[in-house]
């Protein structure tokens, strides 16, 4: 199996993230991913791209096999994950456009599986134990400054931290769930980054999270609501300059030997009861 350093789970209108690319498919014990996995190289690392709702966007939210995609990129040797996400603003100064790198996740979602260790006996009979881990902060710091760093160095202002909060999708927000999701403090609003982050802390892996806003989320609009096509209009429109802070990004992440985050120790002192990829 071909390895590779640092893994991008991509949204909606970045399939075409790497032009050089290896296409493999990977099976895991919780299912195939989303698509193939896609091998490439940028700035000498090796990075393995996975289309988070399958290439042609046929997988709606709540359908993403989250285990999966992110199990699979672990077996490649994947220990750093990006994932660049379309988020509605829920802030005036939040507009489209807007690049904000969030430091905190609240959850609204409701029928995801978002653990491997559930107690499940898994196909070759292996069962994980129930195990309890630290996610006071969800995002790995490192990747954080790193994908800060990469957007200044491209005359692109990141919002360095603030809350997204995931909702179950595939719907938009109603007006009245929008302004309360304002009236939280919460910054930017998805569908997706929840359980991508939790299950990649589940794995050791560190994760950050790019969300980049396409839209003022119903309560903070008077007109007729976001809709799916306003968000791949400005998602289209910023996703060059997306893919080059995503580029310098892996370029500055650290060597994952070298990684002193939280997040390689995520297991310490937990007996998972299953041996990872």
């Amino acid at each position: 199996m071909a390895d590779a350093e640092i893994g991008v789970i991509g949204g909606s209108g970045f399939y075409s993230f790497l032009d050089d690319v290896t296409e493999i498919t990977v099976d895991t014990p919780y299912g195939r991913p989303s698509d193939s996995v896609f091998l490439g190289e940028i700035a000498g690392r090796q990075v393995a791209f996975l289309p988070r709702h399958g290439r042609d966007h046929r997988l709606p939210p709540h359908r993403i096999n989250y285990r999966a995609n992110l199990w699979a990129l672990r077996s490649l040797g994947v220990r750093q994950v990006l994932g660049p996400c379309a988020v509605g603003g829920l802030r005036p100064e939040y507009g489209p456009g807007t690049l904000l790198v969030p430091d905190q996740l609240v959850d609204r979602t409701k029928a995801r599986v978002q653990t491997y260790f559930d107690g499940e006996p898994l196909p070759g009979g292996s069962v994980p134990n129930v195990v309890h881990l630290t996610f006071a902060d969800p995002y790995c710091p490192a990747g954080r400054q790193a994908a800060l760093a990469a957007a200044r160095g491209r005359a692109w202002e990141p919002v360095d931290g603030g809350t997204l909060v995931v909702i179950e999708g595939p719907r938009f927000s109603t007006r009245a769930e929008s302004r309360w999701h304002a009236a939280q403090g919460w910054s930017v609003v998805g569908m997706t980054g929840h359980p991508e982050a939790v299950l990649a802390r589940e794995l050791s892996l560190c994760y950050t999270s790019l969300t980049l806003v396409t839209d003022l989320d119903a309560g903070t609009e008077t007109g007729d609501g976001v809709s799916h096509e306003e968000v791949l209009q400005v998602f289209a429109q910023n996703v060059g300059r997306l893919r080059e802070v995503l580029f310098d990004a892996v370029a500055a992440l650290p060597e994952s030997t070298d990684r002193a985050c939280p997040c390689a120790d995520a297991h310490a002192g937990w007996d998972l009861g299953i041996e990872l990829p």
